[in-house]
């Protein structure tokens, strides 16, 4: 008799926040987890704590991707979830290399990954491709013009894909959050922990967990389900900029 083995998940961007956690929420969820990072220490600890499969990973290195990806022989489900932003400068004061590199990562990253895991995913038969993309991929605002174009491009990509993939077992789903407390502002802000800190100051913001949730919560719908795009934000949130703050 044959034994049936478990769908195959790969989730980019796994070494903290987002990435790892929803390392863990696909795990709990019965997946064979592939994970992909440049910090192995982080990847080879979870590992430890959940059995998934750590690999090396730079989306913005493509000798990186194509070894990643040649090491992987099956797909059912492929996590964009590497990205981040550099910075909050006015366009007129923004550093072009900022630009360059937000573009590498969010946007052509996701395209590497996903174009040299397409044909594992096609042979699955009942396959899915969720993007982390955010609120700024919907909705511009003042200190975002890079990380805003680079997650409308990222925006851009995802539903070019879903028609592209229209009447294939292929869904393509992109999840946009709001405010999320993790490492992405300490990123964003070259390490400055007040600035980085005042950003969720006197707000409740969401977590790596409740997105990572929504990820296992589309993957695991009826194949015949396919959540185009969800925006979550935190119940303190109502757009990019506008949050409420409680003061003490």
């Amino acid at each position: 008799m044959s034994v049936m083995k478990a769908p195959v998940a790969v989730v980019t961007g796994a070494s903290s926040g987002i990435g790892a956690a929803t390392v863990r929420h696909l795990v709990k969820e019965g997946f064979d987890v592939v994970m992909g990072a440049r910090r192995m220490d982080r990847l080879e600890e979870l590992a430890r704590e959940t059995g998934a499969r750590a690999l090396s990973l730079d989306v913005t290195d493509v000798e990186s991707v194509d070894a990643f990806c040649d090491a992987i022989e099956r797909c059912d489900v492929l996590v964009n979830n590497a990205g981040g932003a550099l910075g909050a400068d006015s366009i007129a004061n923004t550093d072009e290399a900022d630009w360059s590199a937000m573009f590498d990562v969010n946007v052509l990253g996701v395209l590497r990954v996903t174009q040299r895991l397409l044909p594992r995913l096609r042979e699955s038969g009942n396959a899915t491709v969720v993007t982390i993309g955010s609120i700024a991929g919907r909705e511009p605002y003042l200190g975002g013009a890079g990380y805003n174009a680079a997650k409308h491009a990222v925006t851009a990509l995802t539903r070019v894909l879903r028609l592209e993939l229209l009447g294939e077992p292929i869904r393509v789903c992109q999840i946009d959050p709001g405010m999320v407390e993790t490492e992405f502002s300490m990123v964003r802000f070259g390490g400055d922990k007040e600035r980085a800190d005042a950003v969720y100051a006197g707000a409740d913001p969401l977590t790596a967990d409740d997105i990572a949730e929504c990820v296992a919560w589309v993957v695991t719908r009826p194949s015949r389900v396919n959540v185009d795009s969800m925006l979550v934000l935190a119940r303190d949130q109502t757009s990019a900029q506008r949050v409420h703050r409680r003061t003490a």
